[in-house]
């Protein structure tokens, strides 16, 4: 059972996080267990946990701020072990080197800056930066399936459910669109008239028109010509 001392000190760092929220990291205790917190980190830009969401967990002893909590993480993050106690100077690895005035917010952020380190330490791995790319793009729907973040955590829950959402709606309409597009030419093709074309006359078929005299009109000419010539007989 948690001292006097350890729960008001750590109800007070609560009230603290909640009113002056540290960069890229949030902490909240258990509703019935304010020994244990969960944590969550973003991963900083410019190094390959850009983008990621690393979930883990706290445990302070009944003696704290007297003794150093443990510290572990549950993503997959290719930096620390998971599920396995990792070795900080603020952990209870080394409670020589524990100070009394740290606090969850330092704690927390002392191990987001480590991470982004490449020093080797108890609980670390060695991993290629294409790997923790891999890692940090796939941590929030690793850590949405874990019952106990989705209870803490449900402002980043909803904000990876909507983002599902808007993918999935992304890739439906995809393949209406490039139906649609499909679907264009064969409209164009049944419904539209095609331009006449310019067809070239053969010279000789433009000979023929030019020679061809419509009969009617000759003998419209013989009438007249002949109705001038009879005209000097009537006046006789």
């Amino acid at each position: 059972m948690a001292e006097k001392a350890c729960v008001k000190r750590l109800q007070k760092e609560y009230r603290a996080l909640c009113k002056e929220p540290v960069s890229n990291v949030v902490a909240r205790p258990l509703p019935n267990d304010i020994l244990e917190w969960h944590y969550l980190l973003e991963g900083s830009d410019g190094t390959p946990f850009a983008g990621g969401y690393y979930y883990g967990k706290i445990k302070f002893p009944p003696e704290y701020p007297f003794k150093p909590p443990g510290i572990s993480m549950t993503t997959p993050n290719g930096r620390f072990m998971t599920q396995k106690k990792i070795c900080l100077s603020m952990s209870d690895f080394h409670p020589e080197s524990w100070n009394p005035m740290w606090s969850v917010s330092s704690i927390l952020t002392g191990l987001l800056s480590f991470m982004m380190d490449t020093s080797p330490t108890t609980g670390s791995v060695t991993t290629t930066a294409e790997e923790k790319q891999k890692l940090a793009k796939s941590s929030l729907a690793f850590n949405c399936k874990n019952p106990t973040f989705r209870k803490l955590f449900p402002e980043y829950v909803e904000n990876y459910e909507q983002q599902l959402a808007a993918q999935q709606s992304a890739e439906q309409a995809a393949p209406a669109s490039v139906q649609e597009q499909n679907f264009e030419p064969s409209l164009k093709k049944r419904g539209t008239k095609e331009e006449p074309k310019n067809v070239e006359v053969p010279k000789e078929v433009n000979n023929q028109r030019q020679r061809s005299f419509p009969s009617w009109l000759l003998l419209l000419l013989v009438f007249i010509f002949g109705g001038v010539m009879a005209l000097p007989l009537l006046q006789l």
